[in-house]
């Protein structure tokens, strides 16, 4: 069976067109174009009864891109997807055009949206450790775009896939920006008192990304850090807010900062406190009658994570390394993560 462990497949060079593949489904669709779940038809003089393998197939209109100026969208999601070899970023076989349609032809990831499926726990939210679990993995793949030199800038739920096995797949790279010239990672120096959680060697990750610096306004509203609203320019550190949203929404079920419409939500992200007990002492009150409760160490993570402040918020100094060190990792196999058994299997 496919594993996570099998995305060193990588683009072949055999040559394939539409028709060579069966739509079986619409599995999502957006303002350029549609996502189907297909499945490749036989290949000529083969075993008709043997079935191909299924596939997410994704069809962009041309016509919607040029009108919508999202052209250079498609070109960076096509840039890191034919690029990218992680086991928890989803897997490009083939990309192919026709006159009036963009095709790319991606891993099928049957547990669907890693959305969907919190929203089915009884919940709607996850244990501290399931969570760390799902954190750890999602780390793993932000430090990898960052050491390609890329800003993912749209961590969310939504983009969070779940494969056959239960590990996460990041997708949808239409809103990530490459660095002109990415820097190259360097080790880093242990400062004097300072403990290591990771038995991994420490890189200063944040160099590949240094010289990138952006002010386009893109991003999910209850997922956007302040230095985007502001609109003074934002660097990697917005993956790590994003992380700091993500892990609170899967320990309370609701994102921090949420208002009554699109300008409450970015006046509380710029203006209030992360509340709720995965930041604060108190318990909260999420969607589920019983009462989130989280280490210390949680806490911290998260605050940190939601420092308003992109210069001292945790990643700001060396990416990932910086996250990993924090005490709510202690104890992840981070080399190990996709050899585990998940908390949700589909």
């Amino acid at each position: 069976a496919s594993t996570p462990a099998s995305a060193a497949v990588r683009l072949s060079d055999i040559s394939v067109k539409p028709s060579d593949f069966t739509k079986v489904r619409l599995i999502g669709k957006g303002d350029v174009g549609r996502v189907y779940l297909v499945r490749q038809k036989p290949p000529s003089g083969a075993d008709p009864s043997e079935p191909g393998p299924y596939y997410a197939m994704k069809v962009l209109r041309k016509s919607e891109m040029l009108r919508r100026g999202k052209v250079r969208r498609a070109l960076a999601e096509q840039a890191i997807l034919t690029t990218a070899n992680h086991p928890f970023i989803v897997t490009l076989f083939h990309t192919f055009q026709t006159a009036e349609h963009l095709y790319f032809v991606m891993e099928y990831c049957a547990g669907g949206e890693f959305f969907r499926a919190l929203q089915s726990l009884p919940t709607k939210r996850l244990c501290e450790k399931d969570a760390r679990f799902y954190a750890a993995e999602v780390v793993t793949s932000i430090e990898y775009l960052h050491l390609m030199g890329f800003i993912y800038r749209d961590l969310k739920p939504e983009n969070i896939l779940l494969h056959a096995t239960g590990h996460i797949m990041l997708t949808d790279f239409d809103l990530s920006k490459p660095a002109a010239a990415p820097g190259a990672p360097g080790p880093l120096p242990r400062q004097r008192g300072q403990r290591s959680h990771s038995s991994l060697p420490s890189l200063d990750t944040r160099a590949c990304t240094r010289s990138l610096r952006t002010n386009s306004f893109v991003g999910t509203e209850e997922y956007i850090a302040p230095e985007v609203i502001t609109g003074r320019g934002h660097t990697a550190a917005v993956d790590w807010w994003t992380l700091g949203i993500l892990l609170y929404e899967m320990l309370c079920g609701t994102t921090p900062f949420k208002g009554v419409n699109r300008n409450a939500t970015f006046g509380n992200v710029l203006h209030e406190d992360v509340t709720g007990s995965a930041a604060s002492s108190g318990a909260h009150a999420s969607p589920a009658t019983q009462p989130v409760v989280v280490s210390s160490a949680c806490k911290s993570c998260v605050r940190k994570l939601l420092h308003k402040d992109e210069a001292r918020r945790l990643g700001s100094r060396a990416g990932a390394s910086d996250v990993k060190a924090h005490p709510f990792f202690r104890g992840v196999a981070w080399a190990l993560l996709r050899h585990m058994t998940p908390p949700i299997v589909p």
